[in-house]
């Protein structure tokens, strides 16, 4: 995977992550400086988390224009719904491939650093995911990673692990790498197209309450 097809698709995830903040700040009703802040979180968080964990210098630290890309998504998000509603399902469409992009390029950072298989699936979720569940929280929303049935960290879990796996098993490093994508995005848009949901526990159902 050449370096600069991974700058533009980490320019891209971060860009559509941002836009994602932007819409769940506008659902909000935030101003301009919350919508900045809610984009801002949602784009970098899980990729700032990864970074501290393991001791790296934070990637927006060492190239600021994700922050101009962010600054500048934001505002053209307000822009453009001022005019048009936004598309929800290309949104999503969008949010998927975002999701398989970032969690992939965190297992394989977390492979430069020579750790484990397993705690690369761990920083996978982690990149792929924690700038959700900042922006959720701030915005007072139940994380989308906790809500009743969701894939979305499960299909972060299932590409990884693939992706580790299949490098195990003899397969060229970047082409593991587009396989673990493929399965992440393709789980998550099943689950988007198709209303899949993961088995839910509850106990009140099996021992009801006297």
């Amino acid at each position: 995977m050449s370096l600069s097809l991974v700058r533009i698709l980490d320019f891209a995830g971060v860009g559509v992550f941002a836009v994602s903040g932007a819409l769940a700040a506008g659902r909000k009703r935030l101003d301009l400086f919350g919508v900045v802040v809610i984009a801002t979180v949602t784009a970098i968080g899980g990729g700032t988390l990864r970074d501290l964990l393991m001791n790296r210098t934070v990637f927006w630290f060492a190239d600021p224009a994700y922050l101009i890309a962010i600054f500048v998504a934001a505002p053209l998000t307000m822009l453009y719904v001022r005019y048009r509603h936004p598309p929800e399902k290309q949104l999503e469409i969008a949010d998927a491939l975002g999701l398989a992009m970032f969690s992939i390029s965190g297992a394989r950072i977390a492979e430069n650093a020579q750790l484990p298989g397993l705690i690369a699936v761990v920083i996978a979720v982690i990149t792929g995911t924690f700038g959700g569940v900042v922006r959720d929280v701030l915005c007072n929303e139940i994380p989308m990673i906790l809500r009743r049935g969701q894939m979305y960290a499960s299909a972060v879990v299932a590409g990884a692990l693939s992706y580790v796996l299949l490098q195990r098993l003899g397969l060229d490093r970047d082409l593991a790498a587009f396989a673990g994508m493929a399965l992440i995005a393709a789980l998550r848009l099943a689950a988007i197209w198709w209303n899949l949901t993961l088995p839910v526990f509850d106990l009140d159902r099996h021992y009801p309450k006297s």
